[in-house]
């Protein structure tokens, strides 16, 4: 009988060298995002962190996870992989921000057909740029490689967040009344929202997706790639302020399905959608569909990415601060009676 080769972990396509190499790789990328309260390296099985609670009356811990979606398509066509990781933490801290959370940690998954360890370390990278952003520590995370799960270049990723409040200062909505403000924060653009309606129209028929596109001023690669925005910086204070009453952050489902997950029973919104200007995406997007324009609130987030609702007597205040600070912040609308609708004006 011959003898037979004995089979490695490599030869069935996950290669445990490429491994170590990736994680020598993102170190630096991950130690940059360290503040206080992290007490563990890279490498361990577990990620430490110890909470203030000097800071904190009677912290409360907020967590969120999120994906990216078929966002990920658009970087694997344009081979470009250092920014896709913003839109993982983006998607997880602007959720628990809604809640009046402080950012602490982050956890991302990822997953790989093939590990390409300098492809990872631009992907972690973007991941510890998002929690710079935010202010978070990259705590761990795990990479998995996965041989014909995944075809060769392609991923997903997956993202876990943390953060804390002070239960006497969680944003739940409650105190919103008839009367009260929407401002509207500007979106970067499409976000990580929408991307199945947005590639069939943008890109499936568009032989030159790389090609400078007239009304964008950018490739439409370029601008389905901009990186979701990040509003810890700057909403953060205005929360520890006390002075919002409710937070919407603008995904799937956009204006129409986020903004009245935050209203107490009883209250509607009007928004009024000439207050801001919209992205030149969004045109682009409804005439190439064509794309009803409903359907467009219903999916997008239609150049607000983030709502906040304020007291009418704080509402002009509050907009000139942000102005003052160069934030292009608009009034969008007010809080009605109704039963939980929105009304586009």
């Amino acid at each position: 009988m011959p003898d037979r080769k004995n089979v490695t972990y490599a030869d069935a396509g996950v290669n445990i060298d490429a491994g170590n190499r990736a994680v020598d790789l993102m170190k630096k990328s991950v130690q940059s995002t360290f503040r206080p309260g992290v007490l563990t390296d890279i490498g361990g099985f577990g990620g430490l962190f110890t909470l203030d609670i000097k800071k904190y009356r009677e912290p409360v811990l907020v967590s969120g996870t999120d994906g990216v979606g078929t966002k990920l398509r658009v970087a694997f066509i344009a081979d470009k992989h250092d920014t896709i990781g913003i839109d993982a933490v983006a998607m997880c801290v602007n959720d628990i921000l809604t809640l009046g959370a402080e950012p602490l940690f982050f956890l991302d998954y990822l997953a790989v057909g093939r590990l390409k360890p300098e492809k990872v370390a631009q992907i972690v990278a973007g991941v510890a740029e998002g929690c710079r952003q935010s202010g978070c520590a990259l705590v761990g995370g795990e990479t998995a490689e996965m041989p014909d799960f995944y075809g060769d270049g392609e991923y997903d990723i997956a993202g876990f967040a943390v953060g804390v409040v002070d239960r006497s200062k969680i944003i739940d909505g409650k105190s919103i009344n008839p009367g009260d403000a929407l401002i509207g924060l500007p979106s970067s653009g499409l976000h990580s929202n929408g991307y199945s309606l947005a590639r069939r129209v943008l890109l499936d028929n568009n032989d030159e997706p790389e090609r400078t596109h007239e009304a964008l001023g950018c490739s439409v690669i370029e601008e389905m790639l901009r990186p979701t925005r990040i509003y810890v910086p700057l909403v953060l204070p205005l929360v520890k302020a006390g002075r919002l009453k409710g937070m919407a952050h603008i995904t799937g489902g956009g204006l129409l399905e986020n903004v009245p997950r935050i209203l107490p029973g009883g209250t509607s919104v009007r928004i009024n959608t000439d207050a801001w200007e919209q992205p030149a995406v969004f045109d682009a997007i409804a005439e190439a569909g064509p794309v009803e324009r409903l359907e467009m609130y219903r999916v997008f987030n239609m150049g607000i990415g983030m709502v906040l609702v304020v007291g009418a007597t704080d509402a002009n205040r509050i907009v000139d601060e942000l102005q003052a600070e160069g934030e292009d912040a608009r009034i969008i609308g007010s809080v009605t009676e109704g039963n939980g609708k929105v009304q586009l004006l």
